[in-house]
């Protein structure tokens, strides 16, 4: 489904954004394989925290839903059984990578595919690390999925320096690190999203995490917990911009998470002088609060290579938003971005190109210019839900119609997404 997007209405009001997308992956998981009933509030309804529960279903795991929570039926940390079909992960590599890890220490064989986007993206980074704590994986070509996990002999602790800042990374490796035999130490690149380790001790789980250095002791197990998911900052990160660029704007969202380690999207906005309001409401494991944006105008900044792993769902929007700051921005640091389920940097600047911007593309980012006349124009998508949505912001302060393609993959993280644009233009879908 294609989408026509022209108005320059102000946005004003409330904007609902979904429950978080990792933390709602995580809280299936980890429930998964606690002992006892987890009950989850405000799960994300996205389509691949909806591949995570399958998956988990075919391996065994038993849910309850009602309009209220999501209860999960946990076994303990030896639960899952071996799969009949392959565990189809669509989209999600989320739901692969960490998947990857839990199966490997359970002793089990399965196969875990997905679609055409999540079979061109790598996954011998998270297999490499797995094979030296003991793990039998074969990948397609030695890289990619379909990934095959036979049945392992009992995995070993190791000390690893990731060179990447990867959350599904470290998350694999902690939860892998619960099968192996005595004491796994990470080091490296581990500042990433840490709510693999914070949500890991609401489940009684002890591990020693400081800015250097992450250690796990193997062998303990998993008790049955409550989560309250807070609402997603990456998503809320479109009604920030959205409020900061239509004139005349002023947007509130609530309840959203203010976890520092996905907070770098907000400090950046802030620096370029979007005027944005941040009251915290609660500040037990996940730090929640709600935030208010007004219209501004926007200088120029430079993002540092340090900043991108809190912001890297962002980026795409940050470089929409870049195309009206004064000044030259530059982004580094982001080579990620190519393994998304685009290639995000290709992406956004082959759709800015066609809306008239000007702009200079790294491997590792960008240097935008602005500000500058967007021109409304028809918006290839490649099926990536952040790209989709961003240049759907993008068209609001374009001269004309803009017609994003293929629409329908926003149903990934925010299925509510126009209906809550609508909402907040005063319009009816």
């Amino acid at each position: 489904m294609n989408k026509k997007i022209s108005s320059k209405k102000p946005l004003r009001g409330i904007a609902f954004v979904p429950g978080d997308k990792s933390i709602s992956h995580r809280a299936l998981m980890f429930g998964a394989i606690a002992q006892g009933d987890t009950r989850i509030q405000n799960l994300s309804g996205g389509r691949d925290v909806l591949s995570t529960k399958r998956c988990l279903e075919q391996l065994g795991v038993q849910f309850t839903l009602s309009k209220e929570e999501v209860i999960v039926h946990g076994g303990g940390r030896n639960s899952f059984v071996s799969p009949i079909a392959m565990l189809d992960c669509q989209n999600s590599g989320t739901s692969m990578r960490l998947l990857m890890a839990m199966i490997t220490g359970q002793n089990i064989e399965a196969t875990l595919t997905g679609d055409e986007s999540l079979l061109k993206r790598p996954m011998k980074r998270i297999a490499e690390p797995l094979k030296r704590m003991g793990a039998e994986i074969q990948l397609s070509q030695n890289e990619f999925a379909p990934v095959k996990i036979l049945k392992s002999v009992k995995l070993q602790a190791i000390d690893y320096e990731l060179m990447i800042a990867s959350a599904q990374l470290k998350s694999a490796l902690i939860l892998a690190a619960l099968y192996a035999e005595g004491v796994t130490t990470l080091t490296g690149k581990i500042q990433s999203r840490d709510h693999t380790e914070r949500m890991l001790k609401d489940f009684g789980v002890r591990l020693l995490s400081s800015q250097t250095k992450i250690k796990i002791e193997s062998g303990q197990n998993l008790s049955a917990t409550s989560i309250q998911v807070p609402g997603d900052p990456s998503s809320a990160a479109f009604w920030l911009a959205a409020g900061t660029l239509v004139a005349n704007s002023e947007v509130e969202i609530q309840n959203v998470s203010l976890n520092p380690t996905r907070t770098g999207f907000l400090k950046v906005l802030k620096r370029m002088g979007a005027d944005i309001e941040t009251f915290e409401t609660d500040s037990r494991n996940e730090p929640i609060g709600h935030m208010r944006v007004r219209s501004s105008q926007l200088k120029a900044v430079e993002i540092l290579e340090s900043e991108v792993a809190s912001m890297i769902d962002e980026i795409p929007m940050l470089a929409v938003l870049a195309t009206q700051a004064e000044g030259t921005t530059i982004i580094r640091g982001a080579r990620e971005l190519r393994v998304k389920e685009s290639d995000r940097i290709d992406s956004v600047a082959f759709n800015l190109r066609r809306m008239g911007a000007r702009l200079e593309t790294f491997q590792d980012g960008f240097a935008i210019e602005g500000p500058q006349t967007l021109k409304g124009a028809q918006i290839d998508s490649a099926l990536d839900h952040r790209i989709a949505m961003s240049f759907s912001i993008a068209a609001l302060v374009a001269e004309g119609e803009s017609e994003i393609c293929d629409v329908d993959s926003v149903g990934i993280s925010y299925p509510e997404f126009y209906s809550v644009l609508a909402k907040l233009q005063g319009t009816s879908l």
